[in-house]
């Protein structure tokens, strides 16, 4: 463009050899036509390179944008140290999603677990072989009694008149992660059922991707074992001794299986019927080596299982050995890990008490047992993962894989959501680092590590092929335009209002290379989910066009079905939202004064999101006297079923429908009373003079609104959707349940009222004390009455709800009870 421009300043050239013949002068200019035609000429020609040139650009630059949502954050890794730099750690129950499994921290595992069934029950198509956490199962009991989340573990489990007891001991040495011991026990308070068989399935496995081998082998034990090598472990041997009971019929299973979420399946599929003469009983036995040779070569098995049957009462150990380890005092087996567990199980409830002070207020063996299984629970459900999610972003026509990375997490729950959630993990974090506040800072380093270079991270995480195989295939594709509450910002509230005299120069070492990531992703909210109205903030992903729905959902806000406004717009404004961003402002300017950064936007994001006037100026509704969010809405909504076509030949079954009664309009939401208008309150953004705090907690002590003998409801009773399905086949979710993880901040939120000085110090105090006993005392009941832990709770009658057992945040029962806040 400059070269036209000077070519338009200084003339166009012209070609001596068109001079006139009649012309005098030595030079001439050409015709204004011939003249104005080069112009045109070259206009067109410009335009034509400029459109060209545009149109790369903007292909490249969509090109960039698509390559966005699935690009690393650029900056130093979170994890520095993992596998065999953290020996305590490399070796785990790191499996959440089947009864009892070890495996490595190492992105292709050698994987060991149990399977069980007991032949005389033993259903067609191999029904009633136990392996994955399955509420299909109908078990009356299964989860953690102890676990240290570095050591050892011990668990229970109770199918029909059966209890299995599993445990598993770690013992540090070598250089591969050193030895462990499994023990699996069966027994009966039945009196009738001992001497019923019992087949216990133990065995090993390798990931696709694993560079190593396994074999079977019989090497110290007359019960097939498995000798190997991998990369990470070196040379290796896994033994097996019936430590009491004697074994019925031993057989073993060498093959190779189509993938680690088909275990059970090749199991299956190689059941036979045996029996050593005609006149002796025929057993259920594995077929042995199956590894058909292809083109002459024999494939080396990837999987190698060892049944073992016997008469309950019956004890396996089972030893994995490390061939690094060198020179062993004893091996862990038989009276020696009796007394090892012994051992372990009163150094964990010492651990416990000096930890959470239950004896000291009160309580006595049967709440602190609940306590320490509540915990283990937790501890015991953090899984060790790898893989890559699916992603899409408004950039790409489809869906995308993202980058393949580890992930070290808690999970909500074994049996239904075993795999990480983001907002669940925020809420585990307050119970993990309480017990372990480096287990709890290696997790958060592995959900960091998952950012993208634009400060977003997916919600939930479905990374290898178990997980994967969880999951319904439309709920696996993750969108960048969707958030999730950032509650990682209340574990670290946590920890620096607890721990900071125990942030060692390692530990700050980790906040600070946190703090760059940390400021992408208070960015990334704080741009992507902002409203239309300076200091509003709306979650993305509800669908205005939904006609199923009787409330489109708002799966970003982690409360899905929770009433928001009827007809979703890019006017909404969400408080609990806004909440979370001003948490989040808090606690980054907290975090840069800690590491001498500076902190000031923050600050002044934090007093501004704070401002209890502009708070009640977007969400405070005169008429209804609480907060609430705002939208285009109407309460005239009903799910009926469209009229059938006349004349139809064929019967119609037509899913109910959404119909509108009553036109929406722009208004607060103040209809719907319930976790959401709590908000300000739960995360402590309201002024402890406010009489609009007075009048908040008066709102939820009363129990036609949200108290219950049970803990806070979701929803009023009065709300307009109380209790009432979404959609024709989804039943209430958030709409009048009790869920244990608002009412915690609850709690919370009182305690700090009731500690802080102002007008309604003593109303706090009283509800607090309230409303903590009974959450703690539903939950407890429940346990012992079902033998779970539940989702949610009934607020009619406290029963327990949902799936189970889901000691992910209801774990947060035991904060409660020590008053650790």
């Amino acid at each position: 463009m400059a070269r036209q421009r000077r070519g338009q300043i200084n003339g166009p050239s012209v070609n001596k050899s068109d001079k006139s013949p009649n012309s005098s002068s030595s030079s001439s200019s050409v015709s204004p036509k011939e003249s104005n035609k080069v112009n045109i000429l070259a206009f067109w020609k410009h335009l034509i390179g400029f459109i060209c040139l545009s149109i790369a650009v903007g292909v490249g630059y969509r090109g960039y944008l698509e390559t966005r949502v699935n690009t690393p954050f650029d900056d130093r890794k979170m994890v520095v140290r993992s596998g065999l730099d953290i020996p305590e750690r490399f070796w785990g129950s790191y499996r959440p999603g089947v009864y009892f499994g070890l495996k490595t921290r190492d992105p292709y595992s050698l994987v060991t677990g149990l399977m069980w069934y007991f032949p005389k029950r033993l259903r067609p198509g191999g029904d009633g072989i136990r392996h994955w956490c399955e509420q299909g199962d109908n078990l009356e009991k299964y989860g953690w009694l102890q676990h240290d989340g570095t050591s050892f573990g011990m668990q229970e489990i109770v199918d029909g008149p059966f209890v299995l007891t599993t445990s598993f001991i770690k013992s540090l040495g070598g250089s591969h992660g050193g030895d462990w011991t499994a023990r699996i026990s069966v027994d009966s308070g039945e009196e009738q059922f001992k001497g019923e068989e019992v087949s216990l399935l133990w065995y090993t496995a390798l990931d696709e991707n694993t560079k190593g081998s396994i074999t079977p082998s019989n090497s110290g034990s007359r019960l097939t074992g498995v000798k190997g090598e991998t990369v990470s472990l070196g040379e290796f041997s896994i033994k097996m001794f019936n430590y009491t009971g004697a074994v019925e019929h031993e057989s073993y299973l060498s093959t190779v299986a189509p993938g680690l979420h088909l275990l059970k399946e090749t199991v299956i599929s190689s059941l036979r019927l045996a029996q050593e003469n005609p006149n002796s009983p025929k057993k259920v036995v594995l077929a042995g080596e199956l590894l058909s040779s292809a083109g002459g070569v024999k494939p080396q098995p990837n999987f190698i299982a060892t049944q073992i049957t016997a008469k309950v009462p019956f004890a396996l150990d089972v030893v994995f050995e490390s061939g690094s380890f060198g020179t062993r005092q004893n091996t862990l087996v038989g009276d020696t890990y009796t007394d090892m567990l012994r051992w372990h199980t009163s150094r964990f409830a010492q651990r416990f008490d000096d930890t959470f002070h239950l004896k000291e207020k009160g309580y006595g063996p049967k709440e602190i047992n609940f306590a320490q299984a509540a915990l283990s629970n937790m501890i015991g459900g953090i899984g060790y993962f790898y893989g890559s999610s699916r992603v899409k972003s408004t950039y790409t026509r489809e869906p995308v894989p993202y980058w393949r990375a580890p992930l070290y997490t808690a999970v909500p729950s074994r049996s239904f959501f075993p795999r990480g959630f983001l907002w669940d993990e925020g809420f585990h974090g307050l119970l993990i680092a309480t017990w372990d506040l480096d287990i709890e800072l290696d997790i958060i380093c592995h959900w960091f590590d998952l950012m993208n270079v634009e400060g977003w991270i997916p919600r939930e995480q479905i990374l290898g092929v178990e997980a994967l195989a969880k999951v319904p295939e439309e709920f696996v594709t993750q969108r960048n335009t969707n958030a999730n509450p950032p509650t990682f910002f209340l574990t670290l509230h946590h920890i620096l209002n607890k721990y900071e005299d125990q942030l060692t120069e390692t530990r700050l070492k980790i906040l600070e290379r946190l703090y760059p990531r940390l400021q992408a992703w208070f960015s990334w909210f704080n741009t992507t989910q902002r409203g239309l109205e300076p200091g509003t903030y709306r979650w993305r992903g509800r669908d205005p066009d939904t006609k199923r729905e009787l409330n489109p959902k708002t799966l970003a806000s982690g409360l899905d079905d929770y009433p928001r406004a009827s007809h979703p717009t890019e006017h909404e404004r969400h408080v609990d939202l806004r909440s979370w961003i001003a948490i989040a402002a808090d606690c980054m300017a907290r975090l840069a004064y800690i590491l001498e950064r500076d902190g000031f936007k923050y600050e002044q994001t934090a007093e501004y999101l704070s401002d209890n006037d502009l708070l009640d100026r977007l969400h405070w509704s005169d008429y209804a006297q609480i907060y609430a969010d705002y939208g285009l809405h109407t309460d005239a909504v009903a799910l009926k079923r469209p009229k059938p076509t006349p004349r139809s030949q064929t019967p119609q079954n037509m899913e109910l429908i959404r119909i509108v009664t009553k036109n929406p309009e722009y208004r607060l939401v103040d209809s719907t009373f319930g976790y959401v208008s709590l908000f300000p309150f739960l995360l402590q953004l309201l002024d402890p003079n406010s009489p609009k705090l007075n009048k908040t907690m008066n709102d939820l002590r009363d129990p036609g609104l949200l108290w219950s003998n049970y803990g806070l409801r979701s929803l009023a009773k009065n709300a307009p959707l109380y209790m009432k399905r979404n959609t024709e086949h989804d039943p209430p979710y958030w709409r009048g349940q009790v869920w244990i993880n608002v009412n915690f901040l609850a709690v919370r939120a009182l305690n700090f009222y009731a500690k802080k000085e102002g007008a309604f110090q003593n109303e706090a105090k009283k509800i607090y004390a309230e409303l903590r006993k009974n959450i703690i005392n539903n939950v407890i009941k429940q346990y012992y009455g079902t033998g779970y832990v539940w989702e949610q709770y009934s607020d009619k009658t406290g029963q327990g709800s949902g799936c189970r057992p889901f000691t992910g945040w209801s774990a947060l029962t035991v904060l409660l009870m020590g008053e650790s806040f």
